[in-house]
């Protein structure tokens, strides 16, 4: 496969200090002893990588996210970043497992099984307060934590209701919650606020905390807060290059789901019939593009306003020296490529997670990262930060090493996928990613789809019967089955069979 995988190692590029900062060790207590870091894990809903600026695009001027841009300028950013199942729950469930969808149960929109090993119990076990504020999304009552707040469900934009910690039902399920407190006011602010009062009032002063940060944004229907409202008013935001995508070479399954801007077939998210009547054709999709983006962007501020006030007390507090931060986001999303919204897709843009860490003496500040790595590995990346090793169970490995300027000489150079059917009438797929190709199989349909990332790194030619390519194609679906046989995934497993852990 060597020809196949572009080379992934030695991609740290550095900006602001010099390599010796690495070499600065934690922080010491009076007493001698080595401090373990705290981690904030800050994670909000469906925000792409290229709608932070900090990753530049053509969003970057007019939408700058400069709170976030503050942590990939203080750390590392990560470019390479996959989810392994683009969507919610399951995404959530590998972030807390470390494993794939088919191996923690949550294929699709169930609920995870606490009793297997989780980040949050693992790291409770290893004397840190662990806390979960936000949306999350798990269906089952959290377990693991010493202190929740959580959303039921997808929750709402304005005044919204939480369940809090000792009203949740015995049953297990925490949309059966015996209580709910309900906030006034947006619910970022309301995280933020909630997140401000974890770090201030609520975590032990005398341990280190592992304390998971869930905004709600930019999930769909982007209700952004009224104070934003004439953001974006007068400026006419840049459209991606393939809005207008004909997918004159694809398969059936983009042609046909119906996660496209102004569809008008089942949920209609992104249609706006009202604000753009009288309109046609191409004037009709610009206008509701205009529209959706306005709105995601809206609650986009929104998140980086209140990590700009987190950020801010971390400074204050003297907590920020010795604080691991972590921006990510569940999964990618369509923000008007090929002419979609939503994520699912094994394209670049629903796979891709933004991922930016700060950690103040040991990461080189400014630097970018271009390894892949994986929502499977942050659970082992976040132990070893915290001295411990992942569990045996795990699926992903840690890149400490990465963020320590070091890339193992064994490092991964593909990557496996897999979405499970759900809605938009988006086929179910698998496939293979390397450096330079990536294969998609939509399976209940038996198509296929080849990119060649090098030459079409928008993915507008699907090259996979052109004879050019059939070494590539045949090597491609070896290493797809050499990685499906050693993660244990069944191609014929439809994730039908969900394991709760529940009644």
């Amino acid at each position: 496969m060597k020809h196949l995988i572009a080379s992934r190692r030695g991609f740290l590029k550095a900006m602001g200090l010099g390599a010796a900062s690495l070499a600065m060790p934690r922080l010491v207590s009076a007493a001698g002893e080595t401090k373990r870091p705290s981690i904030l894990f800050i994670m909000s809903d469906d925000h792409a990588s290229q709608a932070i600026s900090a990753y530049g695009g053509i969003l970057a001027k007019v939408a700058p996210t400069a709170n976030i841009d503050r942590i990939a300028k203080e750390g590392m950013l990560f470019k390479e970043c996959f989810c392994t199942n683009s969507i919610c729950t399951p995404s959530r469930a590998a972030i807390f497992t470390g494993k794939y969808s088919h191996k923690n149960g949550v294929y699709k929109f169930t609920a995870l099984d606490w009793n297997q090993p989780t980040l949050p119990a693992l790291m409770q076990k290893a004397g840190y307060h662990t806390a979960i504020v936000g949306k999350y999304h798990l269906h089952s009552n959290p377990q693991g934590f010493d202190y929740w707040s959580i959303l039921p469900g997808q929750g709402v934009y304005n005044n919204p209701n939480f369940v809090e910690m000792g009203q949740e039902h015995d049953s297990g399920w925490v949309h059966r919650s015996r209580k709910r407190t309900h906030y006034k006011g947006h619910v970022t602010d309301v995280i933020g606020d909630k997140a401000l009062d974890y770090l201030k009032n609520r975590r032990p002063k005398n341990k280190p905390f592992v304390f998971f940060c869930h905004f709600k944004a930019p999930h769909d229907m982007w209700e952004y807060a009224r104070r934003y409202e004439d953001l974006f008013k007068d400026i006419e935001i840049p459209e991606p290059d393939n809005l207008f995508d004909d997918y004159s070479t694809r398969t059936d399954a983009i042609k046909r789901t119906k996660q496209k801007i102004g569809n008008t077939r089942g949920e209609s998210h992104t249609a706006f019939p009202e604000e753009t009547k009288g309109l046609t054709g191409r004037a009709l999709k610009k206008k509701q593009y205009q529209i959706y983006m306005k709105k995601f962007l809206r609650c986009v501020r929104g998140i980086d306003d209140n990590i700009g006030r987190i950020l801010d007390y971390l400074d204050e507090s003297e907590l920020a020296e010795n604080t691991v931060v972590i921006y990510t986001a569940d999964q990618g999303f369509f923000l008007g490529e090929h002419g979609l919204y939503d994520k699912r897709f094994m394209y670049e843009e629903s796979l891709r997670m933004p991922f930016i860490v700060r950690w103040p003496g040991r990461i080189r500040t400014g630097s970018v990262n271009e390894a892949m790595i994986l929502n499977v590995d942050f659970a082992p990346t976040i132990l070893e930060i915290a001295g411990k090793k992942a569990h045996k169970e795990m699926q992903g490995r840690s890149f400490v090493p990465l963020l320590m300027g070091k890339t193992p000489s064994d490092w991964r150079e593909s990557m496996y996928y897999r979405y499970y059917f759900s809605h938009f009438d988006t086929e179910c797929h698998y496939g293979v990613r390397t450096g330079t190709y990536k294969l998609i199989c939509f399976d209940r349909t038996k198509q296929w789809e080849l990119f060649d990332l090098v030459k079409d790194p928008k993915e507008m030619n699907n090259v996979y019967n052109d004879p050019a390519y059939q070494d590539v194609v045949r090597e491609l679906k070896a290493e797809l089955k050499r990685l499906q046989d050693e993660l244990g995934d069944d191609p014929n497993d439809r994730g039908d069979n969900p394991r709760t852990g529940l009644d």
